[in-house]
C-alpha cells in the first residue's frame, strides 16, 4: 500500500468515525428527547373559601376550579377544598394564605377593602365595570398588573376566577321610593357599596354568605343585597323581605378571584404556573355563563310562586347613589398613589369601553328586543 492510499484510507476511517459519533450523539439526542425527565413530586394544596358549602355558582364554582386543577394534573397538584367555617372563618381566608398556612383561596377581593381601598376594584366598586368591562381591563388595559402591584405588597398573587354578573339592589321590608327611606336601614353590603350606603344614612353591614338569612328573619339587618336571582332565590330571603330592587349600583360585575400565597406560586414551574392561570380563565368565564343562564328563570320563581315584588330603583334613588359614589371614590383617591392609579385605571377603562358597548351591544340588545318582543 503506497503513501496515497493510506491517506486516502485514513481520511475514509477519520469520516466514518466522526459519522458514527455523530449518529450516536443523535441517537442519544432523540432519546434524550423521546424520554424527557418528568417531575413526580406531588404538591398539596390548601383551597380556603368565602362561600358555604356547595353554594349555587359562588361556591360550585371554586370547587370546580379546585377540582380542575387536580384532575389536569392527575392529582399531581392535589387541592383540598375548605367551604367558610371548614378550616377558617370566610373572613379569615386572607390571612391564612397570606401567612402561608394555607396556599390558595377563593374569594371576592373587596372583602380586603379595610387592609386598602385598591382591593375593592378588583371585584367591584359603585356605579363601576360589567363583567365584559372588567374582563377586558383586567386582560388588556392594565388591570391584572395593577392587582399583581397590591397583591404582592400583601404576599399573594391573584387571579380571576369568576364574574356574577351585574347584581341585583337587594331585599328590602319597605319600599324606597327616596334617598330619606335609605337612612336608618341596618342593611348587609360589603365594599364601597357599603360606603355610599353610610354617606346616605344607612348603616352598612358587612356578613358572609352563611350568616345573612338568619339576621334577616331575626331584624337584626332590614335589608341586604347578596347576588340575583339564582343565588337569592336559594338563600330564601323572600321569607324575611318583601321588596326585591334592581339594578345594584353597588356590584354591576363581580369579579372574584384565586389568591394565592406569594411564594408558593413563585416555586411553581411556569407550565404549572400557565396552567393555573388559564383554568381560572375558564372558570371565570363558565361562572358568568351560568349565572346568565340560571338568573331568568329563578326571577319567575321568585316573582310566581313566591310573590316577590320586583321593583326598579327610581331616578332620584339612583342620583342619590351618584352623589356617595363621588364622594367615596374622592376619598379612595386621597388613601395613597397605588389607590389613585387604579382609581385612575379603572375609570378609562369604563369610559373606553363602556362608551362603546353602549353604543354597539346595549343598543342593539334594546332595538333587537323591540323590534322582535324578546
Amino acid at each position: 500500500m503506497n503513501r496515497r492510499d493510506l491517506i486516502i484510507g485514513g481520511a475514509v476511517g477519520v469520516a466514518a468515525g466522526v459519522a458514527g459519533t455523530t449518529l450516536l450523539n443523535q441517537s442519544n439526542k432523540k432519546s434524550e428527547l423521546a424520554a424527557p425527565s418528568v417531575n413526580k413530586e406531588r404538591i398539596e394544596v390548601a383551597m380556603v373559601s368565602t362561600w358555604p358549602k356547595d353554594f349555587p355558582g359562588l361556591g360550585t364554582g371554586a370547587q370546580r376550579f379546585a377540582q380542575s386543577v387536580t384532575d389536569t394534573t392527575d392529582g399531581r397538584i392535589q387541592v383540598t377544598y375548605y367551604a367558610a367555617g371548614e378550616r377558617v372563618g370566610a373572613f379569615d381566608s386572607f390571612d391564612e394564605v397570606a401567612s402561608g398556612n394555607a396556599q390558595m383561596y377563593h374569594g371576592a377581593d373587596y372583602y380586603w377593602k379595610g387592609k386598602h381601598p385598591g382591593w375593592a376594584y378588583f371585584t367591584a366598586v359603585p356605579f363601576g365595570l360589567t363583567y365584559t368591562e372588567i374582563d377586558a381591563w383586567m386582560k388588556w388595559m392594565g388591570g391584572q398588573e395593577l392587582h399583581d402591584e397590591l397583591a404582592g405588597s400583601f404576599g399573594l398573587k391573584c387571579i380571576p376566577c369568576g364574574n356574577t354578573g351585574v347584581q341585583w339592589g337587594g331585599w328590602f321590608n319597605k319600599e324606597i321610593n327616596s334617598a330619606d327611606d335609605i337612612k336608618g336601614l341596618k342593611m348587609r353590603i360589603p365594599g364601597l357599596g357599603g360606603d355610599v350606603m353610610a354617606k346616605l344614612g344607612a348603616s352598612p353591614v358587612s356578613l358572609p354568605g352563611g350568616q345573612i338569612y338568619e339576621n334577616l328573619v331575626s331584624g337584626a339587618i332590614d335589608a341586604t343585597e347578596w347576588v340575583g336571582p339564582w343565588n337569592d332565590e336559594a338563600m330564601k330571603f323572600y321569607e324575611a323581605a318583601k321588596y326585591y330592587y334592581y339594578p345594584g349600583m353597588h356590584e354591576p360585575g363581580s369579579q372574584l378571584s384565586i389568591g394565592m400565597n406569594a411564594s408558593f406560586w413563585s416555586g411553581l414551574s411556569e407550565s404549572d404556573q400557565m396552567m393555573i392561570k388559564h383554568l381560572a380563565y375558564s372558570e371565570n368565564a363558565n361562572m358568568m355563563a351560568e349565572y346568565n343562564a340560571k338568573n331568568g328563570a329563578a326571577l319567575v320563581r321568585l316573582q310566581q310562586e313566591q310573590g316577590v315584588e320586583v321593583k326598579a330603583f327610581n331616578d332620584e334613588v339612583y342620583a342619590a347613589f351618584g352623589r356617595g359614589a363621588n364622594e367615596v371614590f374622592a376619598e379612595v383617591v386621597e388613601h395613597s398613589d397605588l389607590a389613585r392609579r387604579i382609581h385612575e385605571s379603572f375609570l378609562n377603562a369604563r369610559t373606553t369601553v363602556g362608551d362603546y358597548l353602549m353604543l354597539n351591544d346595549v343598543d342593539y340588545i334594546n332595538k333587537r328586543n323591540k323590534v322582535l318582543g324578546a
